[in-house]
């Protein structure tokens, strides 16, 4: 069976060039592939992330576990910046107030950075690693399923 395009001129493959033969306006197949690579790496290390914070609290005990919950948490409490000046906002806009406070919680690099201080440095608290790793794991959620960071004026950015 042929996957040559009926409407496309002679010798041109199902391609962009074809759809535009054709008629048809479509995005380049790369623009339309990329995001769908982009939140799936990103859901397979969220996944990662969660399994490592779970491992981190089965092998050094409840703290470890609640702070994982915690922090996974707590990266979305950025929201209640301004709350009481959120009225009349279109919705899924972020009060202006309070981007600087999600976008900087909101950063892989952030809890990536502290990982590595972590690593290298003299704090061994087993704990501790277990709350970067809920933070990473809520970041990465985020990613794959579409929440990115804000604009200055609290819209997601593209």
């Amino acid at each position: 069976m042929s996957t040559r395009s009926t409407t496309a001129a002679p010798g041109i493959a199902d391609t962009a060039e074809a759809a535009e033969a054709a008629g048809m306006a479509t995005a380049p197949r790369g623009r339309r592939v990329l995001p769908v690579v982009r939140r799936t790496t990103w859901l397979l290390n969220a996944l990662f992330w969660s399994a490592f914070a779970v491992l981190e609290a089965v092998n050094h005990g409840w703290l470890a576990g609640l702070l994982a919950v915690v922090f996974f948490m707590a990266p979305d409490l950025t929201f209640l910046v301004g709350i009481g000046d959120a009225r009349g906002m279109a919705k899924g806009r972020l009060q202006p107030r309070a981007v600087p406070y999600y976008n900087a919680a909101h950063r892989a690099l952030v809890p990536l950075a502290l990982m590595t201080l972590y690593a290298f440095g003299p704090v061994t608290w087993a704990p501790a690693f277990a709350a970067l790793c809920g933070w990473l794991a809520h970041i990465s959620y985020d990613r794959a399923f579409g929440y990115g960071l804000r604009t200055k004026e609290g819209f997601q950015r593209d």
